[in-house]
């Protein structure tokens, strides 16, 4: 059963997925702070299972700046853009979603003092969202990634995280969740990743390992 859930939300992702994601890092390094297209809505055929949940770990803090980039003076590592859409289980866009990133820096330290690499913004009328960052840092026990609440308005918070394709510690890590993983590809100025939440609007939604 856990296979069939698991290739399921892997077609579903494949649909956005072959959208021309370069294009969300085609600016300048002097243009990366301007808006870049967001993808379009991804065609839906099927319902899709919601996204696990995952663990909030210890850094989360609340009341964010609003930010769709967390990039700013003094802010090293590889750039990456994340862009996607959030959904119903019944595949349908959802507008003005919350959408609250935080992550470690490029060596693996959180910023517990202030609010940097610290951001929430909300999807546009379409579901799409845009995040303009750096690729986090490993520190020991965890793979690489990034920590994400999602919550439709009204409805319930769904707290989860994102990983990279390929990574040597995702096989190490107790609650790397293949179902998480980000389309990730490399270009021009660093990388760009793809992945859509999927909200289950009428309860909690389905739980993730940790």
């Amino acid at each position: 059963m856990a296979r069939d859930i698991r290739t399921s939300r892997r077609s579903f992702l494949g649909i956005s997925a072959g959208m021309p994601i370069a294009l969300a890092l085609g600016a300048t390094p002097a243009r990366m702070g301007q808006a870049q297209p967001l993808r379009p809505t991804p065609a839906c055929a099927d319902d899709a299972d919601p996204t696990p949940r995952q663990t909030a770990g210890p850094f989360f803090k609340p009341e964010s700046p609003r930010r769709a980039s967390l990039l700013e003076p003094g802010i090293t590592g590889t750039k990456i853009v994340v862009t996607g859409v959030v959904l119903s289980t019944d595949c349908k866009p959802v507008a003005r979603a919350l959408v609250d990133f935080w992550h470690a820096d490029d060596k693996g330290n959180y910023d517990n003092a202030g609010y940097k690499l610290r951001g929430h913004q909300f999807s546009d009328d379409h579901g799409r969202y845009r995040l303009e960052s750096i690729v986090p840092g490993l520190y020991p026990g965890r793979a690489r990634h990034f920590h994400v609440k999602v919550q439709a308005p009204n409805r319930p918070v769904l707290t989860t995280q994102l990983y990279f394709p390929g990574e040597p510690g995702n096989q190490r890590d107790s609650i790397f969740n293949p179902v998480l993983v980000m389309k990730v590809q490399d270009v021009a100025e660093g990388k760009a990743a793809t992945f859509d939440f999927v909200l289950d609007l009428a309860g909690q939604g389905r739980s993730g390992r940790g």
